[in-house]
């Protein structure tokens, strides 16, 4: 038996976040204004490929984890080494200055991720995937940590970010810990993907309590027009 981690987009979508999860034959993927990310099994046959064009449509769509060879004339781009964590005696600790994060906060949220994450994007409904917590200064958000892909025993920590005049002061690791509480409240652990040159977030977990579970590829398959069949999207 493979074990969530190896798939967590497949794992995440026929688990805890089954009722987001848009199918056709064994393609799996979110809805497309809440995550991008796709399920692609391996191995995988013609009509696999088929049946992802149909469901994605022409563009693009990222895989975390695994990155399958492409069919025909299709392309897998993006891809670059990274490391998948797990925690292994992180101390979980609730914290009373973290709030949680709902609807009212998605403006903020949304211009704060992109100001401070390269331009990541952060729909109004990624806060449907899960938790998210943020620490005010002022009335102003200045830190926040959430979580993403839910795979069976497991969650992973996401858009962990600290404005940079706020920074040195601890708050994502006090953000994180105060998640991996309420992870531990559901019998959940936590895990997350670094890419494998970012040394800082590396030992800044391995401090924390997180170690190093795989080496993991992430990329993006790429739709050709032309493998669309009639009538799909």
């Amino acid at each position: 038996m493979t074990h969530p981690l190896d798939d967590p987009v497949r794992s995440a979508l026929t688990g805890p976040h089954a009722h987001l999860a848009q199918r056709r034959g064994r393609i799996v993927r979110y809805p497309p204004e809440l995550s991008r990310f796709i399920a692609i099994p391996h191995p995988t046959t013609a009509e696999d490929w088929a049946d992802a064009a149909a469901l994605i449509g022409p563009g693009q769509a990222p895989i975390a984890g695994i990155v399958v060879a492409p069919h025909d004339d299709w392309k897998v781009t993006g891809v670059g080494p990274g490391l998948q964590l797990v925690e292994d005696g992180v101390e979980p600790r609730n914290d009373d200055e973290a709030v949680r994060l709902g609807p009212a906060d998605i403006p903020e949220i949304v211009a704060f991720v992109a100001r401070h994450r390269n331009g990541r994007l952060f729909t109004p409904r990624t806060l449907e995937l899960g938790t998210y917590l943020g620490i005010r200064r002022g009335g102003a958000l200045v830190a926040m940590a959430g979580e993403r892909l839910r795979p069976v025993g497991w969650s992973e920590l996401s858009a962990v970010c600290t404005d940079p005049a706020h920074r040195r002061q601890g708050l994502a690791v006090r953000l994180v810990r105060a998640l991996i509480a309420g992870m531990r409240e559901r019998g959940e652990s936590a895990f997350l993907h670094v890419t494998h040159d970012n040394t800082a977030a590396q030992a800044l977990y391995a401090r924390l309590g997180f170690r190093v579970r795989r080496q993991i590829s992430m990329g993006s398959v790429h739709i050709p027009e032309d493998q669309l069949r009639p009538g799909n999207p």
